[in-house]
């Protein structure tokens, strides 16, 4: 293999933290890129965080980070993220950044970089989480932040996770992702690994313009389609999400194309709800995403500003909604549609 080649392709540099080497994780990544370049760093932010990184062409051959995450874990969630009607909503992130490149992704607004971060120290997460429910129950996302199913041949991270749920019936935890994986959770099925209800699989749909045009890198939609259906013929607790919808040209006619398409192919009896909303996004963050994509049609859109949130506005959100509701109800029972307001 020419050098050349080597250097051309993802995770070709992977930067190392000194305290993070000898780690089971670590060495486990490292042998999936013998011919990778190792570089050792004393700290992940001296290479994640200098500004005037491009992000674009970044996400074309991004470089991977293998760190310790330090300090605290697990958040509460956001007010732009969807509860679900949990009292005790938390997120945490064991993989910074994502596979894919989305142009909406607020990623791009929230971190200086592209490249990924895996903290190799997962099992000091579940610490902090078991000290939550000590407190009271939690409702936990794990993938917020990147996409633990599309990166799981790399970390294992998503069956770290339901071996640690398994046990715990007051910790409810949802995976999201774009990715077509499926075939993993299949196979550890097969191994034996029970995957509990309490732990959510949540399937990210988008019309096809939208993830031809706006969702780089992901898996088609009829790729998505089979992961999803292949997850709810083996019985795992799963999640739809219309999130966000996106105003492109005929918009109403994409996503009613999507629901009715989606319900064709998926039993809905089998699916544990649905989740929908509009585009939005802090607006520090979209100035930032409008820097690095200053020609994306997704950031330079008119957006509001409301309360710092920058959104279509909470009139058309409303109408937005109504009409996706309206589609939803055709297939899905109205106490298991799930709407961020």
């Amino acid at each position: 293999m020419a050098l050349e080649d080597i250097l051309s392709k993802p995770f070709s540099h992977i930067y190392i933290e000194e305290d993070a080497r000898n780690d089971d994780t670590t060495k486990a990544i490292l042998a999936h890129f013998p011919y990778a370049v190792q570089i050792p760093i004393r700290h992940y932010k001296d290479v994640f965080t200098p500004a005037g990184q491009n992000i674009v062409l970044q996400k074309k051959i991004p470089s991977l980070i293998l760190a310790k995450k330090a300090g605290r874990l697990v958040y509460k969630g956001a007010p732009v993220c969807q509860d679900f009607g949990n009292e005790w909503f938390y997120y945490t992130s064991s993989i910074m950044n994502c596979c894919y490149d989305c142009e909406y992704c607020y990623l791009q607004g929230m971190y200086p970089s592209a490249d990924i971060v895996i903290f190799t120290n997962i099992t000091d997460i579940f610490t902090e989480v078991d000290e939550l429910l000590k407190e009271h129950p939690v409702y936990l996302c794990i993938s917020y932040d990147t996409d633990l199913l599309g990166l799981e041949g790399l970390t294992g991270y998503v069956k770290k996770w339901i071996e640690f749920v398994s046990p715990r019936p007051n910790l409810l935890v949802e995976c999201r992702t774009k990715s077509a994986g499926s075939s993993i959770l299949k196979k550890y099925i097969d191994e034996g690994l029970k995957i509990p209800e309490n732990f959510i699989m949540a399937w990210t749909l988008s019309p096809d313009k939208i993830s031809a045009n706006y969702e780089h890198g992901t898996p088609s939609l009829s790729m998505r389609f089979n992961a999803l259906k292949e997850c709810t013929d083996l019985g795992i607790s799963t999640r739809i999400c219309f999130d966000p919808i996106l105003l492109v040209q005929d918009w109403e006619k994409n996503y009613e194309r999507l629901i009715d398409e989606t319900f064709s192919k998926i039993n809905p009896d089998k699916i544990r709800d649905v989740s929908c909303g509009a585009f939005r996004v802090s607006k520090g963050y979209l100035l930032k995403m409008r820097k690095r994509r200053p020609l994306s049609s997704v950031t330079r859109f008119p957006y509001m500003n409301e309360n710092g949130t920058c959104s279509y506005g909470s009139k058309k959100d409303a109408e937005i909604i109504e009409y996706m509701t309206k589609l939803l109800l055709r297939y899905i029972d109205k106490d298991k549609i799930f709407i961020w307001k």
